[in-house]
């Protein structure tokens, strides 16, 4: 453990000397004592998939172990739409393990995420937060296994084009500079995240980079390592504040957009999941994929119609969800299967020492081969509500294990290969479709809601208000509507450009 604390970027880390989640009240007072920190910030995401943020200046101990205690009030109906004006307000109470010091601040800050809680003091039923809570733990209860997850993270980055080392359209993928321009705004913004407490895999430029009036559009992706799926939404809505921040001060438009014009390589937020019993990971037995993944992976496809509900919120983004790309359409999976919809990854199953190859000084060290399996829901994109959609996701799990058929079904919705190919022409009008519009997916989501109401994991109220914004957009006949359209479609896109 010592050496893992000891490379931590997390200030505290460093300063305790011990792991995020073993952080308590009194760590967080001494680390505000011994570091100088003058203020406290709240933050926590509200309807809009936004973090909203309360300041705290530290005016004594006492005032500072009150807030970290008790937390504060604050008006729930000016940040959820289900919460009545009349009674309105929630109580916000910080989460000590996402402690880490405001990169930004100009004073230094102690910044924490903070967990809603009702009048009576319990936590807030249609918190989306809590949503997710309650959905790990119901996995838990009925598999025995800890569902965890990661995102990748893709965004374009805009700024002025110098006319120097121009890129290749559409040809971006893991470009370097010169030709790539935003590097070092990307290993920036990396190392702000890790210092907030995200673990991250890699960073790279995606397939998307073009220019068009005078700037250039440079897609990103940022990956992150599978952790407790609870702890995976709020890395990724801190990475999305990073983000947005560190842009602003380099004076930079980015964006979370699914589809930002037409020709163009669109943004999503892919999901990898593992099944976790204790440190064990399950997704494999004897170099194979296990029936646990195969009964979770079952689940997802089942329900993968309602969750669009929450992880594709805006028309944009059924404009990414077309037939024919690499986004995925037709609900089915497969392995290293781009054209799917949940794709199972290479995962270091094999036996063979690939370092010992590329370095035969190495033959002699033989370490174990790592626990690294995943699947992957490439559906979603950065719109959605990051909570909802992992809650989503651990329900659509648990339901693979409560399905009678649960391999049978994953039998009959794999794939071997491009499911467009002519071979899958069968096979292909066989497989359900992902909803083609917001309106479509609050039908489904209709139609499958208590899956989800289940042992109390949504609240009826808050799919009600998720089918209600949804068919609020009235976007039925959108692609068709912005077929051939050029303009209308950049008016449609800059309504959503910076959605969640």
């Amino acid at each position: 453990m010592n050496s893992s604390i000891n490379l931590c970027p997390n200030k505290l880390v460093q300063f305790l000397q011990k792991p995020p989640h073993m952080f308590r009240k009194a760590d967080i007072i001494r680390f505000v004592k011994e570091n100088d920190i003058r203020m406290i910030n709240f933050m926590y995401p509200a309807a809009d998939n936004r973090l909203k943020t309360l300041n705290f200046v530290i005016n004594s101990e006492e005032y500072l172990e009150s807030i970290l205690t008790f937390g504060e009030r604050v008006d729930g109906s000016s940040l959820f739409p289900f919460i009545e004006a009349g009674s309105s307000d929630l109580y916000v109470v910080p989460r000590y393990r996402t402690a880490f010091v405001d990169p930004f601040a100009e004073v230094p800050t102690l910044t924490m995420l903070a967990s809603f809680f009702n009048k009576d003091g319990k936590p807030l039923v249609s918190s989306p937060e809590y949503t997710l809570r309650k959905a790990c733990e119901e996995f838990k209860r009925v598999t025995g296994l800890e569902f965890y997850a990661m995102g990748e993270l893709e965004y374009y980055v805009i700024s002025p084009d110098t006319g120097l080392y121009p890129a290749t359209d559409q040809k971006g993928y893991h470009e370097s500079a010169p030709y790539a321009k935003h590097n070092e705004f990307r290993t920036q913004c990396m190392a702000y995240i890790a210092q907030a407490g995200g673990e991250i895999k890699y960073g790279h430029n995606e397939v998307g980079n073009f220019t068009h009036d005078g700037l250039i559009y440079e897609q990103n992706e940022i990956e992150f390592l599978p952790v407790p799926a609870t702890d995976a939404a709020d890395q990724l809505m801190i990475a999305k504040w990073v983000i947005r921040n560190l842009a602003a001060q380099n004076n930079y438009d980015v964006t979370f957009a699914p589809k930002i014009t037409a020709g163009k390589a669109g943004s999503g937020l892919h999901i990898h999941f593992k099944l976790m019993d204790g440190e064990q990971n399950v997704m494999t037995r004897d170099g194979r994929l296990s029936d646990e993944a195969r009964k979770a992976i079952a689940g997802i496809l089942e329900l993968a119609p309602s969750i669009t509900a929450f992880g594709n919120t805006v028309p944009t983004s059924y404009l990414r969800l077309v037939p024919h790309q690499e986004a995925p359409t037709n609900v089915c999976w497969g392995d290293r299967n781009r054209s799917v919809l949940v794709r199972v990854p290479l995962g270091w199953t094999g036996k063979v020492d690939m370092c010992a190859q590329a370095n035969p000084l190495e033959a002699d060290d033989i370490m174990s081969a790592p626990q690294k399996q995943t699947a992957e829901l490439r559906s979603a994109d950065c719109s959605a509500d990051i909570y909802q959609l992992l809650a989503g996701m651990a329900v659509a799990a648990r339901y693979g294990f409560e399905m009678e058929n649960a391999l049978q079904r994953a039998e009959e919705m794999y794939v071997s290969v491009n499911i467009h190919n002519e071979e899958n022409k069968a096979k292909l009008e066989a497989l359900n479709s992902l909803p083609d519009s917001c309106v479509a997916s609050a039908e489904a989501l209709r139609k499958q809601r208590e899956i989800y109401e289940k042992a109390g994991i949504f609240s009826p109220a808050m799919i009600d208000g998720i089918i209600k914004r949804l068919e609020a957009y009235n976007d039925t006949n959108l692609r068709k509507e912005l077929s051939g359209s050029p303009k209308a479609m950049m008016e449609t896109v800059r309504k959503y450009w910076h959605c969640g």
